[in-house]
């Protein structure tokens, strides 16, 4: 059973990426900041869990694909997590939801699907928002990376459903918890499932 598990945390873009905003110029990076803080706050009661954080913690740089991925892949990490609120035409808007993607396709990646399937559902609770489902895409950190990794988008940025629940930092604080919980119950089934494999085969 493995005793220690290393997690590559990446609050996606950076303060001054441009158009990843809402319609009102409220960056993408704040919203995913606020889920990564609280993913990392929550990690951090588990001495077996290693974060490590991927992207520019500050903001001021959009830190590339190629280097969060790099980082993780060097630190050996076993689960990397994507954190990204969505937009649609960039217009104020009825479409709603939170969405999950593993890379395409699926089939060959069910520990990344399993890793979706302990998170998704905990999120879609705590965001209160419309279950638009776990999806598969050819994402760079998605592709690349050496472990199972998903990228959550947590809800809409140009949506006028969903910016009231993203102006609200106790929502966007009980998504990084469901991330946060959703990773543990991932990686106890994980243990569990090792621990039944050894026993049965010594």
């Amino acid at each position: 059973m493995k005793k220690n598990w290393v997690i590559a945390i990446d609050a996606g873009h950076g303060k001054f990426t441009p158009g990843k905003q809402s319609p009102d110029g409220e960056k993408e990076w704040n919203f995913n900041n606020k889920v990564v803080q609280a993913i990392l706050n929550e990690l951090g009661k588990y001495p077996m869990m290693k974060c490590v954080r991927v992207d520019d913690q500050t903001g001021k740089t959009d830190r590339s694909l190629y280097d969060r991925v790099q980082i993780a892949n060097k630190k050996k990490a076993d689960i990397y997590i994507s954190s990204h609120h969505n937009a649609s035409t960039g217009n104020w808007g009825t479409w709603t939801g939170v969405e999950t993607f593993v890379m395409a396709p699926k089939v060959n990646n069910p520990k990344s699907t399993l890793l979706a399937q302990h998170i998704h559902l905990k999120v879609v609770t705590a965001m209160s928002l419309k279950n638009r489902g776990i999806k598969e895409a050819d994402f760079y950190v998605l592709r690349e990376t050496e472990m199972p990794a998903i990228l959550i988008e947590g809800g809409f940025m140009d949506s006028l459903i969903d910016i009231k629940k993203l102006r609200d930092d106790q929502r966007l604080y009980e998504q990084g918890r469901a991330i946060a919980q959703g990773i543990v119950d991932y990686i106890t089934f994980v243990n569990v499932l090792m621990k039944k494999i050894r026993f049965l085969f010594p």
